[in-house]
């Protein structure tokens, strides 16, 4: 695949290329992602099947900055590169936080996204492209995944609302918010501010959203280009709906009053949301327990 680039122009006129096609072409989907010479590589594998058992999504995400990127390497006795920092690990969380909902609740497949910044020019901040490039990886990839997604910082700085502001902006800064978001819907805000009136939060959120509104496009396009809007077709979960009818049907207003209670008491609620699906599991035939059993409690 030749490589393709599309470029995401920000209110203030600095530029975004994102460029896929010319790395990890063994990946299921990599892009580069550019803003002046900061620069981050971001790769998504998935597996084609589903472990044995596994009811879950089995997401890892991964943000690394290579010491390299900054033009420095370890020194003294350690001389590779050390392990997750904080700001690292956190910057992946935010990443994950909006990510994870969005794939479909039967896909089960190990899934890996790992987002590394090669390049670092000190000015513009690299975490506020990491949801950027792991939304467009999968959009350029066959992966299932109901996005695109992207996410921005919004900054109030004399007054005026900045998106994904430089550093030293950031020093003026009264309000600075992280904001991640599908097209439609707004998924994760962060931050921090001085006291706001709820006018003032409500325009950082729309500002920000505006924003990730043309990222997303722009991956929309992107993946329009690469061919991959039809996603893989899997099978990890089968479902029973004569079973799940008759389970809601049979548990749902028990379950409810206990919930509807309120109790603060986390054990007595576990035991009797326990004790419910016991229940149930014991009014069954004896012939269909060892089958349906696993199904119930899932």
């Amino acid at each position: 695949m030749n490589p393709i680039k599309k470029t995401i122009e920000l209110p203030d006129g600095r530029k975004i290329t994102i460029e896929t096609g010319k790395l990890a072409k063994q990946a299921d989907g990599a892009v580069e992602v550019r803003m002046g010479n900061t620069m981050l590589l971001a790769t998504v594998v998935s597996a084609k099947e589903a472990g044995e058992g596994v009811d879950f999504m089995p997401l890892q995400v991964e943000y690394k900055e290579k010491f390299s990127a900054a033009g420095r390497f370890p020194g003294g006795f350690l001389k590779r590169e050390g392990r997750a920092s904080d700001y690292e690990i956190l910057t992946a969380r935010l990443v994950d936080r909006v990510l994870r909902p969005l794939f479909p609740d039967n896909y089960h497949a190990d899934t890996f996204v790992n987002i590394i910044m090669f390049s670092a020019d000190g000015v513009d901040a690299p975490d506020c492209l990491a949801g950027l490039a792991a939304s467009a990886a999968l959009a350029v990839s066959d992966i299932p995944f109901n996005g695109p997604i992207s996410e921005v910082r919004v900054a109030r700085i004399d007054g005026k609302f900045v998106i994904d502001p430089t550093y030293d902006q950031l020093q003026k800064a009264d309000m600075e918010l992280m904001v991640g978001a599908t097209y439609d819907n707004i998924m994760m805000v962060e931050g921090e501010m001085n006291e706001c009136s709820e006018a003032e939060l409500l325009e950082a959120l729309r500002t920000a959203h505006e924003a990730i509104k043309v990222q997303c496009k722009a991956q929309m396009e992107l993946a329009e280009e690469v061919g991959s809007t039809v996603k893989r077709e899997y099978c990890h979960e089968v479902n029973d709906e004569e079973l799940r009818a008759d389970v809601r049907k049979k548990c749902y207003d028990k379950a409810y009053a206990i919930a509807k209670t309120g109790s603060a008491d986390k054990h007595w609620r576990q035991d009797s949301f326990d004790a419910i699906c016991q229940e149930y599991i014991d009014s069954l035939p004896e012939e269909e327990k060892e089958e349906k059993t696993p199904l119930v409690k899932r």
